[in-house]
């Protein structure tokens, strides 16, 4: 499973991102916009849960010219506009904005929400973000693990997480928190890609 924290260049991250170069990649959000770093891989967010988590309105036009400024930096995928926890509006908004984000030439991921099932995903889609509220996300993610080839978990910011999202058969996740100074928190995901590597490293004392 890749991980894929916030853009992040520090000394930690780097030391990770070097050692796992095939398990980490970095999540872009439009809430907090930064250009993609070369040769790291990468996904975009479209910045609708950063501005509900901030009590904000969502608007489109910093998502849409991202994808105008990077997209011909091939990002692994792209979260077509959704909204938190909202099945309908989530729909409503696919069909209002994937086409045009398609026309970028990029992957369309789709967020499932609370209330939402199999039958929801469009076709259009190559990757399923299961979002919604945290309780609903952990007891459905595995349907769409077994339905769908490539599924991504967004919020996975704890060692006990990603064993949960690694098992349930996901293709990557995100986590904000890794690189903010929790020392445990960053052992907790050195010590997950040590061991789904099945590796041993004395560096790791260094977390």
């Amino acid at each position: 499973m890749v991980v894929m924290p916030s853009n992040n260049t520090g000394f930690d991250a780097g030391l990770i991102f070097g050692k796992f170069p095939k398990r980490m990649a970095h999540l872009h959000s439009v809430s907090a916009p930064r250009e993609p770093k070369q040769g790291i891989p990468w996904a975009l967010d479209n910045g609708v849960y950063g501005a509900f988590t901030n009590g904000a309105d969502w608007c489109p036009k910093p998502f849409y010219s991202y994808l105008e400024k990077f997209s011909a930096w091939k990002p692994l995928w792209a979260v077509v506009p959704d909204s938190v926890g909202n099945r309908g509006k989530t729909l409503d908004l696919w069909a209002e904005h994937y086409k045009a984000v398609a026309k970028f030439g990029v992957p369309l991921a789709f967020a499932v929400q609370d209330g939402m099932s199999v039958e929801d995903v469009p076709s259009e889609a190559e990757v399923v973000f299961v979002g919604g509220s945290t309780s609903w996300k952990w007891q459905n993610l595995k349907t769409y693990t077994e339905n769908f080839p490539r599924v991504h978990v967004g919020r996975v910011n704890s060692y006990r997480l990603l064993w949960m999202a690694h098992r349930a058969g996901a293709e990557s996740c995100d986590g904000t928190g890794w690189f903010r100074g929790n020392r445990k928190q960053l052992a907790g995901l050195y010590r997950y890609l040590q061991e789904s590597e099945k590796r041993k490293d004395p560096q790791m004392s260094l977390l």
